[in-house]
Order: C-alpha cells, then structure tokens, then sequence
C-alpha cells in the first residue's frame, strides 16, 4: 500500500527543509510512520492478511532503526520528531 503522491508531498514539505528535502531522517520517519498507520488500520479489519502482517514488522523495524541512528546523531531532532508524530518510546 504505498502512499498518495499528495499525502507524501505534504509530509515531505511538513519535515523536510524544503519540497525536495526527502533524504532527511525526519521526512523518512514521518512517511513510515503514516504507511505503519495505515496498514495497522488494514490489519484490524483483515486479521488474516499475514503478509500484511510481515510487512507492518519489515517497517517498525525500518522506523526503528532510523529513530536509534537519530537519537545517536542528534538528541534534539529525536525528540522533536517523536512528539510531533507521537510515537512512544
């Protein structure tokens, strides 16, 4: 299930620097953490989908890594991003 262009350039504009900005930790947290809602809301109505299921932990622990590179790098980003997308740690 990959995002709308539209969704994606709004969350890229949001967390990047500018429109183009999508190499940035932040922007590439913020676009797995919307694909991670969106197949967590799938999941609740297919419970038997468990490719679907594979892929949601594939992501989490794409996300995941990138918060522990973050929070290594830059203490302040971390925590800024995690309030803004309200992700608990």
């Amino acid at each position: 299930m990959a995002l709308e262009k539209e969704v994606k350039q709004e969350i890229i504009t949001k967390h990047g620097d500018d429109a183009k900005d999508t190499g940035k930790t932040e922007v590439q947290i913020a676009i797995f953490t919307r694909r991670i809602n969106d197949i967590t809301e799938h999941l609740k109505k297919n419970q038997k989908d468990h490719a679907g299921r594979r892929g949601l932990m594939l992501l989490v622990g794409k996300r995941r890594r990138l918060l522990d590179y973050l929070m290594k790098s830059d203490i302040a980003r971390y925590r800024t991003i995690i309030s803004q997308l309200e992700i608990r740690k």
